[in-house]
């Protein structure tokens, strides 16, 4: 890599979230809090599901991968975003990048698969009650949630391995607080054709056709929701799949923002403000999103942790 004015990358400067010293400490204070509250929240979520076996269904055992697909993000993220905010700025080295590029990459494409799967799950129960046994058996439930790790993980080895295979130019500063494969390819020097085939490749997959899955299931689960006679009917099957669909439309939003509308030079302090959506405010809003809705995780948690019930 040490030819024709590029030099060998051992570290990359992360130039964080904001250049205003001002606000240093309330941005310290703002990214711990939704740590410690996305960490807490989904660790609750995954311990009280498993320890309550009128929990263990298809529904929770989706959420319970959700919740981890959450811990895991945060803590990808967060611990060195709060490094940079205490030293105002920070460095992270050439392997350190690609591992967070690549646990970054991974979960975000899990978490995309994951909402598709629970949206089928949610349209068997709504749309196919009579056939929701059958159609969703554990061994189809565990199937779903291992093809989501698996086809997400290979995704992200592709990436990060075609990452891997680029050159830099001299200069090394990341203007954002992560690594990620937009910010990183505005760095890269020589050809990137391969890696944005790949990545129009990715998101097609994990972006538009998951979305359309997702919508499709919606369609069919409003449809069958209209058909229902009685206003509490209505009221009960919307209230079992509402808290997903605002998930969904929350993290949707902000993935496509990020990964399949181009990166520029205007958008860049816009496009730090969607990272922060999508790896701390999502994560942190999920618990609360599905507890809050949801009697049964409510209950469970009370069962497990008596002080939920004061």
């Amino acid at each position: 890599m040490a030819a024709n004015n590029h030099t060998t990358v051992v570290e990359f400067v992360l130039l964080g979230f904001s250049e205003n010293s001002r606000f240093q400490g309330f941005f310290i204070a703002l990214f711990f809090f939704l740590y410690l509250t996305a960490l807490t929240g989904n660790c609750l979520i995954v311990i009280a599901i498993c320890l309550n076996p009128s929990l263990h269904t298809p529904m929770y055992f989706f959420l319970t991968n959700l919740a981890i697909i959450d811990i895991v993000c945060t803590s990808t993220i967060l611990p060195k975003l709060l490094e940079i905010l205490l030293l105002k700025g920070s460095t992270i080295s050439y392997e350190g990048c690609l591992t967070q590029l690549f646990f970054l990459t991974w979960i975000l494409g899990a978490e995309l698969l994951i909402l598709t799967v629970m949206s089928y799950d949610r349209y068997v129960a709504i749309c196919q009650p009579l056939h929701y046994h059958t159609l969703m058996s554990w061994p189809l439930c565990i199937l779903l949630a291992g093809s989501v790790w698996v086809f997400s993980g290979v995704d992200s080895s592709i990436q990060t391995g075609l990452m891997a295979r680029l050159t830099f130019c001299s200069s090394n500063q990341i203007h954002h607080f992560l690594c990620e494969i937009p910010t990183l390819l505005l760095l890269a020097c020589g050809q990137t054709n391969l890696n944005n085939i790949m990545i129009v490749i990715a998101d097609i997959y994990f972006g538009v056709i998951n979305f359309l899955l997702t919508m499709l299931s919606y369609a069919f689960i409003i449809a069958s929701i209209l058909r229902i006679r009685s206003a509490e009917g209505k009221r009960r099957a919307f209230s079992t799949c509402s808290s997903h669909l605002l998930v969904v439309c929350m993290y949707y939003s902000t993935v496509i923002y990020t990964y399949i509308l181009p990166a520029s030079g205007s958008s860049m302090e816009n496009g730090k403000v969607v990272a922060v959506l999508y790896t701390a405010v999502s994560p942190t809003l999920n618990p609360l999103i599905y507890t809050l809705r949801n009697k049964d995780v409510k209950a469970a948690l009370r069962r497990v942790f008596p002080t939920f019930s004061k």
